[in-house]
């Protein structure tokens, strides 16, 4: 049906609840369905449920028009989608690691060493690009017990906090990739569904903007205001209004995330006073 987006979202697990958020941020309801599919209340979509591993294959095959999965997937699975927006949720890494006790001096370790992985496409393709001679040995599923049974020198997986390299004797010593959840989208799709999904990636936009950026409201003396304006340059220009003591006015404005502390700091060296800083649901830039 061209007047629904069919979107392949993780069946469980952390990349499910925050794909399912992300949804929900978007201001979409999803209807109680079926351990596979449900339909959103609100908005032209129906999601599928789905093995991570599996949805770069069926968004390539058009069975779903559009997925949220994890870059390593998309690099490791090579199908030809297109990733079309960067989340910034569902951040981990890949990795190289080897047992503790172990000397590391750098990649040339590797040279001639077994290294278990149940990413081999992504680790051939580093060790080819750092000319590392070294055996991959292909496993699904705790990795990290590779080294202890002898079936490998080293184990190249996922990393989040660290903590099960470390329960297995571990350590981390090169990182291969930095990956985060993206959003895919088959190549051949429709104008009807190109339409909707313009739609949906405005909300998705929207979202992370609010999550990036904070409002920020100060009452400031004026012969200040305008140094205090040039930290707050807020989307377009801050919001001055008088108070009632004379001499002093309100500012409204968006600060960015990064910059909060920083410039939080610098307003109270210009005199600036009742600092309050609020979350924003929706930004729409």
């Amino acid at each position: 049906m061209d007047n629904v987006l069919k979107i392949a979202v993780q069946k469980s697990g952390r990349l499910n609840e925050k794909s399912m958020g992300l949804l929900k941020e978007c201001g979409i309801k999803i209807n109680n369905g079926g351990k596979l599919m449900s339909m959103a209340s609100n908005f032209p979509l129906e999601i599928f449920y789905l093995r991570d591993d599996d949805i770069p294959q069926y968004v390539a095959e058009g069975v779903a028009d559009i997925g949220i999965v994890g870059e390593n997937e998309y690099l490791e699975k090579q199908q030809p989608v297109e990733v079309i927006n960067r989340t910034g949720f569902s951040k981990c890494r890949l990795s190289l690691a080897i047992r503790r006790e172990e000397e590391y001096n750098g990649l040339e370790w590797f040279s001639g060493k077994r290294i278990a992985t149940s990413y081999p496409v992504i680790l051939k393709n580093f060790l080819k690009r750092n000319k590392i001679d070294a055996t991959v040995e292909v496993i699904s599923g705790s990795v990290e017990i590779a080294p202890g049974i002898g079936l490998a020198d080293a184990v190249f997986d996922i990393v989040s906090t660290g903590s099960t390299l470390l329960a297995n004797g571990l350590k981390e010593v090169e990182v291969a990739l930095k990956s985060e959840a993206l959003l895919v989208a088959n190549t051949m799709l429709s104008s009807d569904k190109k339409a909707i999904l313009d739609k949906l990636l405005f909300r998705i936009e929207a979202a992370k903007a609010a999550k990036q950026n904070k409002y920020i409201l100060l009452n400031a003396p004026n012969e200040s205001l305008g140094e205090i304006i040039q930290l707050l340059p807020g989307m377009r220009s801050p919001t001055v209004l008088p108070l009632a003591d004379e001499g002093w006015s309100s500012v409204h404005s968006v600060i960015t995330e990064d910059d909060f502390w920083e410039v939080i700091d610098q307003l109270k060296e210009k005199g600036a006073e009742g600092i309050l800083v609020c979350p924003i649901e929706k930004m729409i830039v």
